[in-house]
């Protein structure tokens, strides 16, 4: 049975233990392990390791002895419980030992969990799970996680009402994010919230999400960004201290000022605009962002941008000023730079 759209996310998340395997398979290494890692926690629960309850067999080994993966399935465990033999790796030669196995299986063996990369349709395992009757395949896309996906996550860590808003954030994330991060965060979330009756904020999802940029460098911008030149000169020295290349902060500059100027130039606006931004912005940040916007104007930005840009020519060229001066010359001319231009 090769299973599809949302209901791969579903069976991985309670597998049947009444069939006698699972392929899971995809091009992306990370998301084909915590798929595999969840299901198998689904199986056989936390402990199953320490109780002799999971097997491991590397793939490549069922070549030379495809006979050991139906010794593991029918081997009688010292506890009680459900048994898992997890298959890492498998290659397309191991498909005669998977078919031996499953044609031998009963009920109390050890349900079967192979893990593949990419897989072509002419593959001897897809071939095997695909149309079986009782096996099932699972293909895992490098699509990021839905809605229902990450609304089963957080209540399984004990998080059952999400705000709307709070969601749109986290599905903007999820896209943003690698697997791998991305699940860490929802985790780190979860902990946050553990015995808060409060429902989750996007403020709250903003302070925990991984930083994308220097904090420092946030201040400095956003103090451009705001015309507070009273405080720009203080914010400078501790950027200098910190070691950031001039390079570098002109490129977060002009990625920041390029961000203002899409939410600008959005025809529903700078929150709309906001809201499309890639990498996204969350909570507190994006409403400061979509105030600075509405602030400068689009032509206004526009010639910043253009200002920036020389400036990081300018960088880059093979000029002698003093790196450090020239961008943060410019700085402050945008600091004190007139807005509001149409």
């Amino acid at each position: 049975m090769n299973l599809k759209g949302a209901e791969i996310a579903r069976y991985l998340a309670r597998p049947d233990p009444t069939r006698p395997a699972l392929l899971i398979h995809g091009r992306d290494a990370m998301r084909v392990a915590l798929k595999r890692a969840e299901a198998v926690r689904a199986l056989v629960g936390q402990g199953a390791e320490e109780e002799m309850r999971l097997t491991r067999l590397p793939g490549a080994d069922l070549r030379k002895d495809p006979a050991q993966l139906l010794d593991a399935v029918k081997a009688v465990g010292f506890f009680p419980g459900q048994r898992v033999v997890l298959v890492d790796d498998a290659p397309d030669g191991a498909a005669a030992a998977v078919a031996a196995a499953i044609g031998e299986w009963k009920t109390g063996d050890a349900v079967i969990v192979v893990t593949a990369g990419a897989l072509s349709k002419s593959s001897a395992l897809r071939k095997l799970f695909e149309p079986h009757k009782t096996a099932v395949a699972a293909p895992i896309y490098d699509d990021p996680p839905g809605e229902e996906e990450i609304t089963r996550w957080l209540s399984d860590a004990g998080l059952h009402e999400l705000p709307r808003d709070a969601m749109q954030d986290l599905i903007a994330l999820s896209r943003a994010l690698n697997p791998g991060d991305f699940r860490q965060t929802v985790e780190k979330i979860a902990l946050y919230k553990h015995g808060d009756p409060a429902p989750l904020t996007p403020a709250e999802i903003a302070e925990l999400a991984p930083a994308t940029v220097e904090a420092e460098v946030d201040d400095l911008i956003d103090c451009v960004a705001e015309g507070r030149a009273r405080e720009f000169g203080a914010l400078m020295r501790r950027i200098e201290g910190q070691g950031i290349a001039p390079v570098t902060l002109c490129i977060a500059a002009l990625r920041h000022f390029r961000a203002l100027h899409a939410g600008t130039s959005d025809p529903g606006g700078p929150g709309t605009g906001m809201a499309r931004l890639r990498p996204p912005v969350f909570g507190p940040r994006r409403d400061r962002m979509i105030r600075q916007a509405q602030n400068w104007g689009m032509r206004a930005l526009e010639d910043a941008i253009h200002q920036l840009i020389e400036t990081d020519l300018t960088l880059r060229s093979s000029s002698r000023a003093p790196a450090m001066a020239v961008i943060e010359r410019m700085l402050l001319r945008l600091c004190m730079m007139p807005r509001g231009g149409r």
